[in-house]
């Protein structure tokens, strides 16, 4: 049986679950998808947990919180109408743990850890001496008991773990959920695992029906046209080992006399700063005159890109657009574009073009 200790909103059960071993915090931002993804791993993973189900015990309220119910529309959507999970509200350690002793719960998820308190100390929930003190008691007991726990934390702005990193100092495992609530895609990843290798990634597409692993998302960042189109290129990025193929699409305004340098630059999943560099040394160095023209860079799919392996891309996405002139639809650009003008290598030219090939493209653009 699956237990989660949920402390807001828990009619909606937005929780975290995993059967990874031992502890492991997740960390994301509100309305990335955090909850689903944990709820659906009882479905996926039905080995590691008991097919009977049960409820936590009920305690009331001054034993651990009430026993609560997973909406039946939430049920019926992400089809977990009969997993073993049992749903429970609860901010006392002590109440948490006096409920948890009564079951038998082979996985237990806290969500989240920066709302639990301990009744010995006299500060704040959220604050690092309750954080640790939670986190260790929660641990002791997952010892004890033999149960996975996974911990739900906050991040900040961001994007980073809220407050001192006591927190991953405690656990074995880090995973970070990264994603735009405004796109379907959402990445996992490995941050610290002692488990294994800490720069694994994985893919999962968040649709009606929750989230689903994606094994080959490549088609969640390319587009489909009959014909070229010209202001479009494809690359491939590495994300942890995972080579992903990515399409850039940039869109070049007609120019416009007397300016006064108030031509446009807007961009989207890529690095702004580095796409203003690739249009200064498109300009001076290929004679593509930028200067006056509204220049628009996006990656599709919501991908976002930072590896200088996307210069030349981009740069082939930008002088296609400007010159009206649509790329091989067969092509993929991988390299770094110097102030220079040169093209410089990059890591993992060898895995990326295998993937692209895989993919049935024919020829790629690579510095030798």
């Amino acid at each position: 049986m699956a237990v989660v200790i949920h402390n807001h909103r828990p009619e909606l059960a937005q929780i975290g679950l995993s059967a990874l071993p031992t502890y492991e915090p997740p960390v994301e931002q509100p309305g990335g998808g955090h909850g689903e993804f944990a709820l659906l791993t009882p479905k996926q993973h039905q080995r590691f947990l008991n097919s009977s189900y049960s409820h936590l015990p009920h305690h009331g309220p001054a034993e651990g919180g009430p026993v609560v119910e997973l909406h039946p529309d939430d049920a019926q959507r992400l089809g977990l109408a009969k997993a073993p999970v049992a749903l429970a509200a609860g901010t006392d350690v002590r109440d948490i743990a006096t409920a948890l002793e009564a079951g038998a719960a082979s996985v237990v998820v806290v969500d989240s850890i920066q709302t639990l308190h301990v009744d010995s100390l006299e500060s704040a929930p959220g604050t690092v001496s309750q954080v640790r003190g939670a986190a260790q008691e929660l641990i002791r007991l997952a010892k004890e008991r033999g149960f996975c726990l996974l911990l739900v934390g906050h991040v900040t702005k961001e994007g980073s773990i809220a407050g001192p990193r006591v927190l991953e100092h405690l656990v074995d495992v880090v995973l970070q959920i990264e994603g735009d609530r405004h796109t379907r895609l959402r990445l996992v990843r490995a941050a610290k695992n002692r488990y294994g290798a800490a720069d694994e990634v994985g893919c999962f597409d968040m649709n009606d029906s929750g989230i689903q692993g994606v094994a080959d998302p490549t088609g969640l960042f390319t587009s489909r046209h009959t014909e070229p189109v010209p202001g479009t290129c494809v690359t491939v990025t590495l994300e942890g080992r995972r080579p992903l193929l990515a399409e850039i699409q940039a869109l070049v305004s007609a120019g416009r006399d007397n300016d006064y340098g108030n031509a446009r630059r807007v961009t989207s999943g890529v690095d702004s700063s580095r796409t203003s560099m690739t249009l200064a040394v498109l300009e001076l160095r290929a004679n593509i005159k930028l200067s006056g023209r509204d220049v628009y860079v996006a990656t599709v799919g919501g991908m976002k890109m930072s590896e200088p392996a996307a210069d030349l891309a981009a740069a082939l996405a930008i002088a296609s657009s400007a010159k009206g002139l649509a790329l091989p639809a067969d092509l993929v650009a991988i390299g770094e574009v110097g102030l220079a003008g040169e093209i410089r290598k990059v890591s993992g030219v060898q895995r990326r073009i295998e993937e692209a090939h895989r993919l049935g493209f024919k020829r790629a653009l690579v510095p030798t």
